[in-house]
């Protein structure tokens, strides 16, 4: 037996990584109280305060907030992408697109933090964004459909969707507790807005390079980065 070997079951060994394990289930689990109920904004010690643990031991385990974010919000991000994908499922395109927006307006009404998400970008949480760019892709398709029926206006543009997040997010926001299913209403008025035919003609969208900048900025790191090539 070589004396320098440590092996897999090494008794003094299992603690460290069974105790550095559950810390950071902890850590996750506090996260998402505490991004749930305060959004992004909310601080790493109060993180590290609702998971009884110390700001060192996030920081070991997550160096930047924006991987504390992506932990956990992966799984928030899953769901809204596979919500694209049942869209797509639906016979009737125009009610599989409704559904969608519905459905993910509910998601950011459901958890601060998420609310913020979808109107953020994360260029370092690579998974997280991966499964976005996904959701992206699937909702050109799902936009494609809902134009090809003749029910969803022909002027409407992806980034519209990005604008109803913002403006969702600032419905969720102001209201809070006080009215919580104003969203609701805020939601249809707007869906209403995209039916065709168009009741006039609207101003042009946003440069995606701008709304990327503006998604950017509204992160926690705010760091500038290159726009990804939407142009396909």
């Amino acid at each position: 037996m070589k004396t320098g070997a440590q092996h897999t079951d090494d008794p003094a060994a299992q603690p460290l990584r069974s105790d550095a394990e559950r810390n950071r289930g902890r850590i996750i689990a506090a996260g998402r109280t505490v991004f749930g109920r305060d959004g992004l904004n909310a601080s790493m010690a109060s993180v590290a305060r609702e998971a009884s643990v110390g700001i060192a031991t996030i920081l070991r385990h997550f160096p930047a907030k924006e991987e504390l974010v992506a932990a956990v919000f992966l799984d928030r991000m899953d769901a809204y992408a596979d919500a694209v994908v049942v869209a797509l499922d639906d016979p009737d395109p125009w009610h599989g697109f409704t559904g969608y927006i519905e459905a993910a307006c509910a998601m950011q009404a459901a958890d601060n933090g998420f609310a913020d998400v979808l109107t953020m970008n994360f260029p370092t949480a690579k998974a997280l964004e991966q499964r976005r760019n996904e959701a992206y892709e699937a909702m050109v398709q799902l936009i494609s459909r809902a134009k090809a029926t003749g029910r969803l206006r022909e002027d409407f543009d992806p980034s519209d969707l990005v604008l109803l997040h913002m403006a969702n997010l600032g419905v969720v926001n102001a209201c809070g507790d006080a009215a919580p299913d104003a969203w609701r209403r805020v939601v249809a008025l707007m869906i209403q807005s995209f039916e065709a035919p168009s009741r006039g003609t609207l101003p042009a969208s946003p440069e995606h390079d701008a709304l990327y900048k503006a998604m950017r900025r509204s992160s926690p790191a705010g760091a500038t980065a290159p726009a990804p090539d939407k142009s396909s």
